[in-house]
């Protein structure tokens, strides 16, 4: 059985990592493998060169156990390399956590959760069985069921690990995403906490210009303008205020905001929502060649529809991300 889950590891992370190569083929500039695995120190060409002959390989293992020690030898060496990388990078994290310079309430990082998933993999390469074994039925349903969790666990631990994590520091703006306002006009807690918290940025200083995004409210009252509202009895000048009133989802309010910041000249900015949101926001930023910190909402309290959300944002991460390829 363990073996069977490390090839299910092998191949999700092998077919993973080509199909973000593809994606940065059809959208150059956009590393999308740097959302697993952080390989910037070897350049872009070492870096891809490792990450496409590592993907084949440990696609290859993960179907059939190659017969010759070579191909063995060589799948051992590139799933070492990316191990070595992948601690690599849940050290730096956390070197970066104690320096206070980011701020996390998850215990582990993502590149810890890599690391140990490679560790497993080159495990089962260096010492398993030297013949190839009958996989059978049940052995390819614990291999299909272990890519199909890893498809859900990706971006679970997205949310879990990026998303919990406060990059905050100075900017030039902060954009807060809208969410939900009433018929009344009063903003629901997941809104209100958003648009708390990226004014709280502005009073610490942080940021010069609020950017407030969203759609059509429940009422007469525009979601942008109840967010403003707010803003201003929060203490922010109506002149640092910036609506984008046409945010109707995430890919509009990024489109929208980009455009927004280009206009007044911002460049370094800050993004506000809820946690489990911040991964679909940082990816889309990034395919729009804008790098921005996202800051996770401050909860006033738990949102009771958060497992909900987070399913939902399960089936939304997943089709951003292979949106490129279609």
């Amino acid at each position: 059985m363990s073996r069977c889950i490390a090839r299910g590891l092998a191949i999700f992370i092998g077919g993973f990592s080509l199909l973000n190569l593809a994606g940065e083929f059809m959208r150059p500039g956009f590393d999308a493998n740097l959302w697993w695995i952080d390989l910037r120190t070897l350049g872009p060409a070492l870096s891809r060169g490792l990450l496409a002959v590592a993907g084949l390989l440990l696609i290859a293992w993960g179907i059939r156990t190659p017969r010759r020690p070579l191909r063995r030898t060589v799948t051992g060496v590139a799933t070492a390399l990316l191990l070595a990388a992948a601690v690599g990078n849940a050290v730096a994290v956390r070197t970066l956590a104690r320096g206070q310079i980011i701020a996390t309430d998850c215990p582990i990082s993502f590149s810890l959760l890599v690391a140990i998933a490679l560790a497993w993999i080159l495990a089962a390469v260096l010492f398993g069985p030297r013949t190839v074994p009958v996989i059978g039925w049940k052995g390819a349903a614990i291999i299909v069921l272990t890519v199909t969790a890893c498809l859900v666990g990706f971006p679970l631990a997205q949310m879990a690990c990026f998303g919990t994590t406060d990059y905050r520091r100075p900017a030039d703006a902060v954009v807060v995403f809208g969410a939900r306002v009433y018929a009344d006009g009063n903003l629901s807690l997941a809104v209100a906490d958003r648009v708390r918290t990226g004014c709280s940025l502005y009073q610490q200083g942080l940021v010069r210009k609020v950017i407030l995004s969203g759609g059509p409210g429940d009422g007469d009252i525009h979601e942008t303008e109840a967010m403003r509202r707010m803003a201003i009895q929060l203490g922010v000048p109506a002149c640092d205020i910036l609506l984008d009133a046409q945010g109707l989802n995430t890919e509009a309010t990024v489109r929208n905001t980009c455009g927004i910041l280009a206009e007044h000249g911002l460049s370094r900015v800050l993004a506000v929502s809820h946690s489990y949101h911040l991964p679909r926001i940082k990816l889309t930023y990034q395919r729009y060649g804008r790098e921005v910190y996202t800051v996770p909402a401050r909860e006033t309290r738990r949102l009771r529809a958060l497992p909900a959300y987070m399913l939902r944002e399960i089936a939304a991460l997943l089709l951003y991300y292979v949106r490129p390829l279609a």
